[in-house]
């Protein structure tokens, strides 16, 4: 008897397939609790070390080699600089961009990396190039050496602080004083990269000449800065030898103060020394004003009220937690506040990534809690306890053994890795369910079994199906990993994280799910009755849909009518389906991009005239402040004039710190806490542009409000590269565009390459003059530079942190007067002090425009955004098209619009190449398109491998057109953009609904091949597999629920929701009667 149990057992073993044999084999393994617990340790582990930021970083490396040109022109830096220098960068592997912007005297080229490249590669290939091929400029042309900056996301700050004082006096200096002091306190704190202070005043020794003064004693200011240059000769000369002692000898002293430098000696005249006092007024303080920030808050000292401040802003080093990196750098500024600082001084932290990133990782990390709860009750109320309790069991440990997983990968904690999580929960729990949910059946329909009698059968039957299923729905997102440009590497985590997890909880469903069910299931024949194989598998839910399926199925299984029905049912789906697709083109769908997110902050950009004094920019930037305070939702703000508030990764790509010039500004503006206030930070921003525009526009000032972009940031949302043969041809052709977009509705902020011209006087200096004279041209120029624009001459030797320079320059008043500057003095061959004046004659002219090339070809741009409306700006873009239309070059021809790539003949004629945000969609669409179609082609090939027929696959994929009738109403529905993360959706489901139809089409198999008649195991099929069915679809709709309120996420949440909504009720129809259809047997 023994040994018949013993071959019967055999035999059913040797009938399992790959699932049920796994299962079998772990079932009473005492090695599965302890993989179980090994799952959760390593997600714990994972948990604790993984760094935390709000957003991915992506590896961008960008690089500006500035090259000075001094005292050439415009046309000389661009022919003889930036395109030779092109030419030598663009043959760098791996360069996906060459910019060059050139100005009189210097040339920036920028190179930018494709997405990807390591930045200590790439910068090894650029120093490389760079030094290989310094040839490209002469010895004798006049340009420095070049300067390579590197740029990546590591230098964008995570946070800054904000000093100010209550002090009245030197107030600058001693706030800069004091932020040099600290910084190298707030540089010990582990993880810190680059701590650097904004807004210094910059002490300075002032050397101010007095025109008048020196031509009365007939000193000229090459002979002052002669003495100021040699004033610290210095050093040891060597050692006496004294007997067994020797002695060091040094030369000095050095100038130490103020003191020091006024009482140099000049010269002698009339047998008196002349100091320099006597010449020039000496002064000890900050340097003229170029520069300068300002804060104001609404809470704390002089509420409301602008002080002058500085800003320290720190970033952290690569692959580091910023949240630790912030509460520690917060820790240690209190330390200082209570132990170094002065009590004058008051300190507000004006940026804190660190404290975002905890927050929107706590937030997320809840809703994941709570999605997962939300399935488990789910399961609870449609399967029971203890059911719940293991499918709740088999996702915490799926979760954990993902988060290893993705730390492992590479992945840090930020917002688009959760929220793949939690998109993640419905699909990963999907495996679980189908397996418990037939270990629940076959418990009902065989209770003359064990648990350890009927668990590996009960995985074998659905085993073949999950793992098809699964492999399905990793072939449609995977792909979606290989997606290029920024938004590739922003993404990436949604589809390899998700793709992990289901591998994972495939593993977890076969492994540790049986070994659960086994101990915990409880087995009561009695409470559910015995059952045997005349029930047709029919209970519980099935058993109460089955009438319903029965009436549905009828009259398109009616030997009859049945074929009319089906037509009639296929015109309805096709008319669907053509319905749906027509909403983005009818307008009821917006598309774009990515839609808005909800931050915390935004920034007002003032661009002035070229030439504009820096206290007009500081006047403007005050009137636009009063403005903003008023407004309930903003904290506090900072004003940057001069110089260039701290970063983030949207200034980053469009170069935000070289606005160094006084006529350029920066407001940063931070907002309420997101729980404190009612309205999204694109709404603050969008109510008050109107108001702050108007303030601008009676200074003359360009105002822009730029938030921060939910996604990979451009140089605009809508810009137009300029192209043509001729550098005022292209000019003019920017204004119409220009006037174009301003006749757009909705476009705001238009802006292009055109500076305001502002006046010049080119002083032109006559060489024979000179050379009767014996006076060189070079001693000409650097007199007037050191008089009008200073000239370092020295530094105190005083132990300062940062050299304290000493300068030579005219007073601040003799600086408006072109007279006192030619008044000043060179000398002669034969010793004779003469007024420059003697040499130079004025002529009037315009500053020079800045001109722009991009990949070897000279352009010019406009840039423009969308505010209201659609909010879209593809629609603004597009909005336009008919104005540009109409637009003619300058040779009097049509312009040719290109929306892809550069013209490729851009002396034929002008045209215009659409960038910006455009950009960014056709490429992220383009590449999502190709990553669909892959997955389809994928999820073919896995179906063909596995039912060995052609045909079979077009019915399992036949509910994939079917989303488009819930994703595209249901955006509308809402009023909801269609963007990227609604893209991955649908994506997405492509694979999530492809496992309804394997499910129903293997059911249907299985019972024919047993013999049950055709018609009855196609309704069956869809009363039988319909739990199942429905259960994983409200899983997966229960973790989209929990991202549809996040600005970025809810296309994905939409896209899940109204897709599965939809498709799951047509797949339990529109499959089992294509597959009757198409399979029917003959006769039946």
């Amino acid at each position: 008897m023994k040994t018949s149990q013993s071959s019967a057992q055999s035999d059913s073993a040797a009938l399992l397939g790959l699932s049920g044999r796994i299962a079998k084999r772990f079932l009473t393994d005492r090695i599965t609790p302890l993989i179980a617990l090994a799952l959760l340790l390593l997600g714990l582990f994972a948990v604790l070390v993984t760094p935390k930021e709000e957003e991915p970083q992506i590896n961008v490396t960008m690089a500006n080699v500035l090259i000075p040109f001094p005292g050439a022109t415009v046309n000389d830096v661009e022919q003889m600089v930036s395109v030779p220098a092109e030419q030598v960068l663009s043959q760098i592997h791996g360069v996906e961009h060459v910019m060059s912007v050139s100005q009189a005297g210097l040339s920036v080229i920028t190179v930018q990396f494709e997405v990807g490249v390591p930045r200590t590669e790439a910068l090894v290939r650029l120093y490389d190039v760079v030094n290989a091929n310094q040839d490209w400029l002469p010895m004798g042309l006049g340009t420095l050496p070049p300067v390579v900056k590197p740029k990546g996301i590591d230098d964008v700050p995570i946070v800054a602080f904000t000093l100010t004082s209550s002090r009245t006096e030197n107030q600058a200096l001693h706030l800069e004083h004091w932020a040099h002091q600290i910084e190298s306190d707030l540089k010990r704190v582990a993880g810190t990269r680059e701590v650097r202070t904004i807004g210094a005043a910059g002490r300075t020794i002032r050397v101010q000449v007095d025109p008048r003064r020196m031509a009365a004693r007939g000193f000229t200011l090459s002979e002052v800065y002669g003495v100021l240059s040699t004033a610290n000769a210095g050093s040891p000369v060597g050692e006496l030898l004294s007997g067994e002692q020797s002695v060091a000898v040094q030369t000095g002293p050095f100038i130490q103060n103020r003191a020091d430098v006024e009482n140099l000696v000049v010269g002698i005249r009339q047998a008196e020394p002349v100091y320099l006092r006597d010449l020039a007024q000496v002064t000890d303080g900050p340097e003229q004003l170029a520069q300068s920030v300002w804060s104001a808050q609404k809470t704390g000292y002089q509420a409301g009220v602008l002080q002058p401040a500085v800003t320290i802003a720190v970033t952290k080093k690569p692959g580091e937690n910023a949240v630790v990196v912030a509460q520690k750098l917060l820790a240690q500024m209190d330390s200082l506040k209570a132990n170094r600082l002065p009590k004058d001084i008051s300190v507000s932290v004006s940026r804190n990534y660190g404290h975002t990133a905890d927050q929107k990782a706590k937030q997320l990390i809840q809703k994941l809690l709570f999605a997962t709860a939300s399935v488990v009750a789910l399961v609870y109320l449609a399967l029971g306890r203890r059911e719940a309790l293991i499918v709740g069991a088999a996702v915490v440990l799926t979760l954990a053994a993902t988060m290893f997983a993705s730390w492992a990968y590479g992945f840090t904690i930020n917002r688009v890795s959760l929220f793949a999580l939690i998109f993640s929960i419905g699909i990963l729990v999907d495996d679980a369910i189908v397996v418990v949910e037939n270990i629940h059946r076959h418990r009902h329909l065989h209770p003359n079994k064990t648990l350890l009698e009927l668990i590996p059968g009960a995985v074998d039957e659905v085993g073949g199906p999950t793992i098809l299923a699964t492999f399905t729905v990793i072939a449609a997102l995977l792909p979606m990993a290989f997606v290029s440009g920024l938004m590739g590497p922003y993404m990436s985590p949604i589809p390899i994280n998700a793709s992990m997890g289901m591998l994972l909880s495939l593993a977890i469903a076969f492994v540790v799910t049986p070994w659960m069910s086994a101990k915990w299931m409880r087995f009561d024949s009695q409470a559910h009755g015995a059952s045997g194989p005349d029930d047709h598998q029919v209970k519980g839910l099935s058993a109460k849909l089955l009438p319903l399926l029965q009436t549905i199925f009828k009259p398109f299984l009616d030997e009859q009518k049945g074929r009319f029905a089906r037509w009639m049912l296929s015109f309805g789906v096709a008319a669907a389906i053509a319905l749906s697709v027509l909403l983005p083109v009818t307008g009821l769908v917006v598309l774009k991009m990515l839609p808005f997110d909800n931050k915390s902050e935004f920034q007002v950009m003032v661009d002035m005239p070229e030439g504009t004094r820096i206290e007009k920019t500081q006047a403007v930037l005050r009137a636009l402040s009063d403005r903003l305070m008023k407004d309930p939702n903003v904290t506090d703000v900072q004003l940057y004039a001069g110089t260039a508030a701290p970063i983030n990764f949207n200034g980053l790509v469009r170069q935000y710190y070289f606005r160094q010039q006084p006529h350029l500004g920066d407001i940063q503006v931070n907002l309420l806490e997101k729980s404190d206030r009612k309205l999204q930070s694109h709404q603050i921003a969008a109510g008050l542009r109107e108001d702050l525009v108007a303030i601008g526009k009676p200074f003359g000032a360009n105002v822009k409000v730029v938030e921060v972009p939910p996604g990979p940031p451009v140089l605009a949302p809508i810009v137009a590269e300029i192209y043509g043969p001729t550098e005022q041809g292209r000019l003019a052709l920017a204004s119409q565009v220009r006037e174009a977009l301003q006749q757009t509705a909705h476009v705001v902020d238009i802006d292009d390459s055109l500076v305001a011209a502002g006046p010049k006087h080119f002083l032109v200096i006559d060489r024979r003059k000179v050379n009767l004279m014996g006076v060189s041209q070079a001693t000409i120029v650097q007199t007037l530079r050191a008089g009008l624009s200073g000239f370092e001459a020295s530094h105190l030797r005083d132990g300062s942190k940062y050299p304290v320079p000493v300068q030579i320059r005219l007073p601040e008043l003799n600086q408006q007067s072109l007279k006192d500057l030619l008044s000043l003095t060179v000398r002669t061959s034969t010793r004779e002090a003469v007024a420059i004046g003697q040499f130079v004659s004025v002529v009037d002219a315009q500053r020079e425009q800045t001109r722009y090339r991009k990949d070897l070809l000279p352009m010019s741009f406009v840039t423009a955004d969308v505010s209201g409306g659609s909010d879209s700006p593809l629609y603004g873009l597009f909005g336009s098209r008919a104005q540009v239309a109409d637009l003619k070059g300058a040779d009097g021809k049509p312009i040719d619009e290109y929306f892809i790539s550069q013209p490729t003949d851009p002396y034929k004629g002008y045209a215009i190449k659409w960038d910006g945000e455009w950009q960014v969609t056709y490429e992220t669409f383009r590449d999502m398109g190709a990553a669909y179609a892959v997955g389809l082609v994928l999820i073919y090939l896995l179906v063909v491998a596995h039912f060995g027929s052609y045909l079979m696959p077009l019915v399992i994929m036949a509910p994939i057109p079917l989303t488009i009738i819930g994703v595209m109403p249901g955006h509308a529905l809402l009023g909801a953009q269609f963007t990227a993360t609604s893209m991955i959706g649908m994506i997405a489901l492509a694979g999530i609904i492809v496992r309804n139809s394997i499910l129903l089409v293997d059911f249907i198999r299985l019972q024919t091949d047993a013999g049950m008649p055709f018609k009855q195991a196609v309704v069956l099929s869809a009363a039988t597999r319909a739990q199942p069915i429905v259960l994983t679809a409200l899983a997966a709709m229960l973790g989209a629920l929990f991202i549809l309120d996040d600005p970025i996420f809810n296309g994905l949440a939409i896209s899940l929701l109204f897709g599965i909504l939809v498709s799951t009720l047509l797949t339990l129809v529109v499959i089992p009667l294509l597959y009757f259809v198409l399979f029917k047997p003959k006769g039946a």
